[in-house]
């Protein structure tokens, strides 16, 4: 199977319009329409239910959309690794959400640039959960990612699970206690994964959310490292004692052969186990 059939279908499927579809490749519909028929014909299946007002994805259809999906951006990827590869000055591309590493990175960095397989590395901020992208992409080699996260293609090894705290406004009535319970802020265990995806929503950033929070608005479930790391005037923070913690792994292409990957994935490993002893003996 070729990667041209794939794109047409995946912009089809995305569309559910022959029209627009054409009009995001570039081509008119009738060469669409053809090569969607042979595209069906070659496989054998009927992946769309067309009708003159409507085209929907038949099972077979919505099983290639996500299959789809992965070959392309494997395609992708593999070229852009290719490229870099190929590089007069390599780099390894290590995807972190700014405030999202527990406080490891320093650590990690250190530790991976005493490895002999060691290569300077390019630190790719981001946002939420882009990391996985990143990594299927072919635009980033490794990243520290909270779980859970979307790992299709994707190896990952556990590194640290911190505990939660609640960043309140210093004048909000529960600012006054040295800690707090998931029923003081109306939640349940079950509830704080969302909770926490719902909060997100409303800011790009750490510094954006808590200039939020200072205002009296929501009162984020966040890394205990955060606590540390992020003092903030008018924010206070407070241990959620019955809260799940937070986990973060690192995370690579399953299809990586690189030995530089390989090495930041030990040293990730090693830093987080001291890291963890360090804790355990406090």
């Amino acid at each position: 199977m070729e990667s041209r059939p794939l794109r047409y279908f995946l912009a089809v499927a995305e569309e559910l319009n022959f029209a627009r579809a054409a009009e995001r490749l570039g081509i008119s519909p009738p060469p669409l329409s053809r090569a969607i028929r042979q595209l069906e014909t070659e496989l054998g299946v009927t992946l769309f239910e067309r009708t003159t007002h409507s085209v929907a994805l038949t099972p077979a259809g919505t099983v290639l959309l996500a299959e789809a999906r992965i070959a392309l951006d494997a395609l992708q990827a593999a070229g852009r690794r290719a490229q870099r590869a190929a590089s007069s000055d390599p780099k390894l591309v290590l995807a972190v959400k700014a405030d999202g590493d527990a406080g490891l990175l320093e650590p990690i960095l250190a530790r991976f640039a005493a490895e002999p397989a060691a290569l300077p590395v390019a630190v790719r901020l981001c946002g939420w959960h882009e990391q996985p992208r990143l990594l299927r992409l072919g635009e980033a080699d490794a990243a520290l990612v909270h779980e859970p996260f979307d790992r299709t293609g994707l190896d990952a090894e556990t590194l640290v699970a911190e505990s939660r705290v609640a960043a309140l406004a210093a004048t909000h009535p529960l600012a006054d206690r040295d800690r707090l319970s998931l029923a003081d802020l109306d939640l349940r265990p079950g509830d704080v994964h969302q909770y926490v995806e719902d909060i997100r929503t409303e800011s790009r950033d750490l510094a954006q959310l808590l200039t939020l929070v200072g205002l009296g608005g929501p009162i984020p479930l966040l890394p205990a490292s955060v606590a540390a790391r992020y003092p903030r005037p008018g924010v206070v923070y407070r241990p959620v004692q019955d809260a799940p913690p937070v986990t973060l792994a690192i995370a690579w292409p399953q299809q990586s052969c690189s030995t530089a990957t390989a090495a930041l994935v030990r040293a990730a490993a090693s830093v987080a186990e001291e890291a963890r002893e360090g804790g355990a003996d406090a």
